[in-house]
């Protein structure tokens, strides 16, 4: 019987390329996205490359607990079994703190953090995810350092490594065998890269190529980080070598963040 990983955010450009990476490594999918048309062109993606890879769409929003539960409601009802759970939905989001507006504080915060914490406790609590499981959290080296004007983001991702070790050592000492680990990526090329980069051109007054240098000068390998670099750190923590591997939060940086 084959292993099956869930992925929530697979729309994403990070959550695509983990969704071909682990397919290629022989799980079924279950992708989970607020959109089923980019979801639908996920899977295609992936079945150009993986006939054998057996896909489920799911629609869901990771901030609404009502949404994550109707989710969870499906999934037992069909007597899903969770090999591997990855939290990768997530959105950005800053400003100036004091004229930050407290819809788009809440919106970053309940997407980035309560969004891993609704699904893996409904996962955990439904008993879906068997020994042996894994659960990786798609955190951010903004998650272990400060990002300036970027408050929400910085403050979810913090949050997520601090739920991912905990978790992790909770899983640990009651012998579950599951392992909880976070990965951080640095600057990835990606949509959200895209956006980003337009929004400090706006608050540095330059040009969008200016602050793509500027990023690049930061990072010691002086580059972006690929979406399928991620994707391998992902798949090397499904491996059984990674098996002694818990509460760890995982750069894939360029070097931006040794910590």
């Amino acid at each position: 019987m084959g292993q099956t990983a869930l992925i929530t955010g697979a729309s994403g450009d990070i959550g695509q390329s983990i969704s071909l990476r682990l397919a290629a490594a022989g799980y079924d999918l279950i992708l989970v996205s607020r959109t089923l048309e980019k979801l639908q062109k996920t899977a295609n993606e992936i079945h150009a490359h993986h006939s054998n890879c057996q896909i489920q769409l799911k629609t869901c929003d990771v901030s609404d607990r009502n949404s994550v539960a109707q989710l969870f409601t499906a999934l037992v009802a069909e007597k899903a079994v969770i090999n591997v759970l990855v939290n990768c939905a997530g959105i950005s989001g800053g400003g100036v703190t004091a004229q930050l507006d407290l819809d788009l504080w809440l919106n970053v915060i309940n997407t980035n953090l309560n969004g891993v914490f609704f699904v893996t406790r409904e996962a955990l609590h439904h008993q879906l995810i068997p020994a042996g499981g894994r659960i990786i959290n798609i955190a951010s080296t903004g998650g272990k350092q400060g990002v300036m004007l970027a408050a929400p983001y910085s403050a979810s991702k913090h949050g997520v490594i601090g739920f991912t070790k905990a978790l992790g050592l909770e899983l640990a000492k009651n012998r579950s065998l599951i392992t909880v680990n976070a990965v951080c990526p640095g600057f990835v090329e990606s949509e959200m890269a895209v956006k980003v980069r337009k929004f400090y051109a706006g608050q540095w007054g330059v040009e969008v190529d200016e602050v793509k240098r500027r990023i690049e000068d930061r990072v010691p390998l002086g580059r972006y980080i690929e979406p399928a670099e991620v994707a391998e750190m992902v798949a090397y923590l499904t491996s059984p070598l990674a098996a002694g591997v818990t509460a760890q939060a995982l750069n894939v940086c360029g070097g931006l963040g040794n910590y």
